[in-house]
């Protein structure tokens, strides 16, 4: 707190990486979930401070701020749980300025308040769905058992990090050390002071052991960036002060301050830019095209067979078969069976399919069942090294009419 402008430099190095840049702009729930665990993070921060009142009405109004935000943490993503457990872990074992009796206080009111919030949320699910999670809980791990089969766990860790150090933050990492040492002085607080190492890297390992897609940047893990980050600035600003009496300390933390800067600059405005440039033409391109061709050529009441649900939802809105199974949940057990999910598209009277070549059923876009109807044409795909977006008229008899 005694280094100035630090909140600042925290604050523009979050907002200048490209990771959560694309994210803010995709519109998925990415950016509004960084800024609920940021959150997290300083009601818990908050407690060490000399001049908050201790009486029990205090800590009963603390405790209902932090079960409001702990419950929309964890609508937002469920794996905000862990966060919320970290956070509770650390206040336990830091007491700061805190009876045994402030903390039952603060994590029981927390708790309940917590549980309310969730509680419409866990309802719903379970009378939609009979679980506590939505549908796309369960297929998201089923798409991802060959990760399980193909790659050990410190494999599946180097794959959950591959995508998220291109970027600046991957410069702030000796900043990220000195943290460490920064909080090892605090004996006092050292639990919570480490709580945002502790998360960035948590999640990260949560996602490696239970759900190890890194497609799309790394959308699922980007949410562990903003606390690695200021755990960064905050390291790396410590570690410049403490360099000052030295000519070398001085110079190699002003190098590692100004190459993450310029890191970051770049990474912004080349990788960071073109990426997302790509991303929306390959969904202009493939998805929006093909769900525009649908809404002209196809009738309204036509039960299709579709992989990406999104642009068909929005544009298109009709029957939907979708094997990807974010909301036909039947298709789950089948997703790694082509043979029976051939059989459910017939069964259940699947005149046309939407995919791309990876997502046929059994990859095989020569199969004779596949007859094309419309292809995109885009050119945003190929560059990306995809295929392009496909629709196939089912011929179940093998046979495909002129």
């Amino acid at each position: 707190p005694d280094t100035r402008w630090i909140g600042v430099i925290a604050g523009m190095a979050i907002i200048g990486a490209w990771h959560l840049v694309w994210a803010a702009a995709s519109g998925m729930e990415t950016a509004i979930f960084c800024l609920l665990t940021l959150a997290i993070i300083a009601l818990v921060w908050r407690e060490q401070r000399d001049d908050l009142p201790r009486t029990v009405i205090a800590f009963v109004r603390r405790g209902v701020i932090f079960g409001v935000v702990a419950g929309l943490t964890i609508l937002t993503r469920p794996e905000g749980a862990l966060l919320i457990g970290l956070a509770g872990l650390a206040l336990l074992i830091a007491r700061p300025h805190m009876r045994w009796r402030d903390v039952i206080t603060f994590g029981v009111v927390g708790a309940l308040v917590c549980v309310i919030v969730l509680l419409p949320y866990l309802m719903y699910n379970y009378d939609l769905t009979g679980g506590l999670l939505p549908n796309t809980a369960a297929a998201k791990r089923m798409q991802s058992t060959p990760m399980f089969i193909v790659f050990s766990y410190p494999e599946r860790i180097g794959l959950m990090l591959e995508p998220l150090v291109a970027g600046g933050q991957v410069v702030l990492i000796p900043g990220m050390i000195a943290f460490v040492v920064w909080a090892a002085r605090r004996r006092d607080g050292l639990a919570l002071a480490l709580l945002p190492l502790v998360w960035g890297i948590g999640l990260i390992l949560l996602y490696a052991a239970w759900l190890p897609l890194n497609f799309q940047h790394g959308r699922y893990v980007i949410p562990a960036l903003p606390a690695l980050i200021v755990a960064g600035v905050i390291g790396l600003a410590w570690w410049m002060q403490r360099a000052r009496r030295s000519l070398i300390g001085r110079v190699f933390t002003r190098v590692i301050a100004l190459s993450a800067l310029t890191v970051y600059a770049a990474m912004l405005f080349s990788l960071g830019l073109a990426a997302y440039r790509l991303d929306v033409a390959i969904i202009n391109e493939e998805m929006v095209a093909s769900a525009l061709w649908i809404e002209a050529n196809l009738p309204p009441d036509e039960l299709l067979v579709i992989h990406d649900i999104g642009a068909v939802g929005y544009f298109a809105p009709r029957p939907l078969l979708d094997i990807a199974g974010l909301v036909s949940p039947e298709v789950v057990p089948f997703m790694l069976d082509p043979d029976g999910m051939w059989n459910l598209m017939r069964a259940r009277g699947g005149r046309y399919l939407m995919a791309f070549r990876n997502q046929i059923p059994g990859q095989d876009p020569n199969d004779p069942r596949l007859c094309v109807a419309f292809q995109t044409g885009g050119t945003a795909a190929l560059r990306a090294g995809e295929g392009n977006m496909t629709i196939f008229r089912l011929a179940y008899d093998g046979i495909c009419e002129p």
